[in-house]
């Protein structure tokens, strides 16, 4: 059954489940002891620090191991912020930020500090010189990831780290996604990152922290990994972290262009094989393993279902997929299509007749899923005559208020030939994914979107017949 949710937790690499076999023998006593199986196990941590550390591009001195990625992305943004209270209380992060890192921004706006959120393009990647705008003089910390994790943009790093290094501001990168892949641009203050996500042992997370850069860890401390992570080291899972990072690195140029290639396969064939499909994220500069896009009138969690049935295992930032019914903070930033979201990430050594085959199966899945959901057949059973003071003369009025995403945009494409060019239809939605997915509508069926108002339950959208 093929895996293609890398991007989540990549498959455990034969080398880590080597080096976590062969420490768990020789790395189990306490490295802090002076005896023989603490210098042993001493040496074991010293020798995977120095590795990671060369992976990263930093000192050893300057990188730490953490219980997750998650904990050093935590750790890194709070350590930071307290090291530079003096200049200020003001954070900058992008829209689309890994959750560990908006999580942060919310507990220290909570806390009374300030938060500055950057948005993003259609591609999902930051402005240089709009993120450079951002930065004030009590600006403490800034934070822009490496890559997206849900659609793959690179973001513009180097660019960045520079305007940052002018203003006197660190800049946290959340390296989780890009690092198997090779190093992040220099002019980084702060890095993090995760092993499970380049095929190590889920529990171990780097944190590395510059010279210079100012920095007060929160919280109890010991005298472990620099005090900026308590508790006994995890040797072997940290050993078989830094030797399948190594490993990666070395297969990094040729495996990324293999499934490079991969990928385009399946960025051009999508649109090709399902009707309505957009794909989304930077077509250039974006991760070699993972493509993203939506489908119309779909369902994205009976999509992801029907795939799993056919043997296919990926995720989705589709709003159909949460438990809170509301679209992928990601997807909403860019302002593209949310429902029947898929996410691709192909892991190291991917089959391209796997690939093949997930061409083969997805468009029957997707039009399974959409027949299920009465989707598009030119009826207007849906619609209803406009009101007086609904919806003015020559347009319809769809109320689709309590029905959730796909159903909003399902019952629009089902009326939208029933009114003259030139007139227009009202979806009344209180579903949060419809203020993405019909203006996404119109702009892939060529309808002008007017805009929206509020309603007495929820909004009303209206959209302009064109053609």
């Amino acid at each position: 059954m093929p895996y293609f949710d890398s991007a989540s937790s990549a498959p455990l690499h034969p080398v880590a489940r080597q080096a976590l076999l062969a420490s768990l023998d020789e790395g189990w006593a306490d490295p802090a002891r002076l005896y023989r199986e603490g210098r042993r196990a001493r040496l074991l941590l010293d020798a995977a620090r120095e590795a990671a550390a060369e992976a990263v591009g930093c000192r050893p001195d300057e990188l730490v191991f953490t219980p997750s990625g998650t904990r050093a992305v935590h750790s890194g943004v709070a350590g930071a912020l307290a090291g530079r209270r003096r200049t200020g209380r003001h954070l900058v992060v992008s829209a689309v930020e890994h959750s560990s890192v908006l999580h942060s921004a919310e507990a220290h706006e909570a806390d009374g500090g300030s938060v500055t959120e950057v948005p993003v393009d259609r591609a999902g990647a930051v402005d240089p010189a709009g993120y450079a705008a951002a930065l004030r003089s009590d600006t403490a910390l800034a934070c822009l990831q490496s890559a997206n994790h849900e659609v793959g943009t690179e973001q513009p790093v180097g660019e960045v780290a520079e305007a940052c290094r002018a203003a006197g501001v660190p800049l946290l990168v959340d390296a989780a996604q890009s690092l198997a892949w090779g190093p992040v641009p220099a002019g980084w203050s702060l890095l993090t990152a995760s092993a499970h996500k380049w095929g190590g042992p889920a529990g171990v997370g780097l944190l590395a922290v510059r010279k210079g850069v100012r920095f007060a860890a929160r919280g109890p401390v010991d005298e472990r990994e620099s005090g900026r992570a308590a508790g006994f080291e995890n040797i072997p899972a940290v050993v078989a972290a830094a030797a399948s990072l190594r490993a990666v690195r070395a297969e990094a140029e040729a495996e990324g262009e293999r499934l490079r290639g991969l990928v385009e396969l399946i960025r051009a064939r999508v649109p090709e094989l399902v009707p309505d499909a957009e794909v989304v994220g930077d077509p250039v500069r974006r991760l070699p393993h993972l493509v993203t896009f939506s489908c119309l009138y779909a369902d994205g969690e009976a999509l992801l279902h029907a795939l799993d049935r056919a043997g296919f295992s990926v995720s989705s930032g589709s709003s159909c997929t949460s438990s809170t019914l509301t679209p992928s903070h990601v997807l909403r930033a860019m302002g593209v299509l949310s429902e029947g979201n898929v996410r691709v990430s192909l892991p190291p050594g991917t089959a391209a007749g796997d690939v093949d085959r997930f061409l083969e199966v997805l468009p029957g899945a997707v039009a399974g899923v959409r027949e299920q959901l009465g989707a598009p057949a030119a009826t207007a059973a849906a619609a209803t005559a406009a009101a007086a003071g609904d919806a003015p003369p020559g347009s319809l009025l769809v109320d689709t208020t309590g029905r959730r995403c796909p159903i909003p945009v399902i019952e629009l494409a089902k009326v939208i030939a029933d009114v003259p060019v030139g007139g227009t239809v009202t979806v009344l939605s209180d579903d949060e994914a419809a203020r993405l997915d019909i203006p996404a509508w119109c702009r892939m069926r060529g309808q002008e979107y007017v805009g929206e108002r509020p309603a007495d339950h929820g909004v009303a959208y209206v959209v302009r017949r064109v053609s």
